[in-house]
């Protein structure tokens, strides 16, 4: 069965987050997760934010189950690529997050003026390699969803979304 209950136990612990360390994250009991995670309550709405981002996953993704997917919007379907959002997360092994949402335009914008967006976060080696031109031509074409998650050596990582 997959439940909302099932969803958190199980990021929490792909996480290796105990349900202690999740309740400290949002000011919760242990007893509520633990209530949580065996379906006999659910969360509070105002906290499935601040859930979603302790679990590394977007709010649909724990509610549905549905994890962002990478797909190909057929042309007649395709937003403009003007109002699609490039969304980086970043979660440094040291505890360090970054997150940047960033306008495609902006986007495109700066790369046409040669600002190399991967290149302002070096010292992520999980960063490195990540043609951010490459990224721009998928999005261009059509392609929506998480377009890269990385794990490094060093425990850092990286995703990018487009929506």
């Amino acid at each position: 069965m997959n439940t909302i209950g099932s969803r958190i136990a199980a990021k929490r612990k792909a996480l290796g987050m105990t349900q202690e360390d999740l309740a400290k994250i949002l000011g919760v009991s242990s007893q509520a997760v633990s209530k949580w995670e065996n379906d006999v309550s659910c969360p509070d709405i105002t906290l499935l934010p601040q859930l979603a981002n302790a679990l590394n996953c977007t709010t649909d993704a724990l509610l549905s189950g549905k994890e962002d997917q990478v797909r190909l919007v057929p042309e007649a379907q395709r937003k403009n690529p003007e109002d699609l959002v490039l969304r980086i997360k970043v979660l440094s092994a040291h505890g360090d997050k970054v997150r940047v949402n960033l306008p495609f335009g902006l986007l495109k914008a700066l790369s046409g003026a040669g600002v190399d967006i991967a290149a302002q976060y070096s010292g992520v080696d999980a960063l490195k390699g990540i043609d951010m031109e490459k990224i721009l031509e998928m999005v261009e074409n059509g392609t929506v969803g998480k377009i890269v998650e990385v794990e490094s050596a060093d425990g850092d990582t990286v995703e990018i979304v487009v929506e």
